[in-house]
């Protein structure tokens, strides 16, 4: 990991357990429209935002509530010159136990300043973290997208495109 990362944190009252199994519903928090399996190692699922992003993961690390990491083998993004930016890159769940606390700290290895789609990104990772991730840790209930739903201001423009 390099300290250009992305990366994000939230600190939450639940235990490290509801915490790795919130991250575990992606369809929960992230997307409505999840294909494939998301909770155990070798776990493939595809992502997909409308036509503007797509992509291919596969869980390659789960220690049982305090890891997950995911690889995204294949990316397709309609608003770079460069669609496939996220390819090889990972996202890494880092659960911990803070006083009587759960720390959350999830980067995204790769994802960097550099990259055409980083603000965009950064952005819409801080939402479906600290927004929709948080939420269904804390009540159950987060906010994914779907087609026709965006959750964020980007997706809502990349939409009407």
């Amino acid at each position: 990991m390099s300290a250009q990362d992305f990366t994000t944190t939230l600190l939450v009252n639940q235990s490290p357990e509801e915490v790795f199994k919130a991250i575990q519903n992606v369809r929960g928090w992230w997307s409505e429209e999840i294909e494939g399996k998301t909770a155990n190692k070798g776990d493939e699922f595809k992502y997909h935002y409308e036509d503007v992003h797509r992509c291919k993961i596969k869980l390659i690390e789960v220690i049982q509530n305090q890891k997950i990491v995911w690889l995204i083998e294949e990316n397709y993004f309609s608003f770079t010159k460069d669609d496939t930016e996220w390819t090889n890159t990972t996202a890494v769940f880092d659960i911990s136990k803070q006083e009587n606390k759960t720390q959350l700290t999830f980067t995204h290895v790769g994802l960097v300043p550099e990259y055409e789609c980083f603000e965009v990104c950064k952005s819409g990772w801080t939402n479906y973290i600290q927004n929709s991730l948080r939420k269904l840790i804390e009540t159950g209930k987060g906010e994914p997208n779907a087609t026709g739903k965006p959750q964020t201001e980007t997706e809502r423009k990349l939409s009407e495109k």
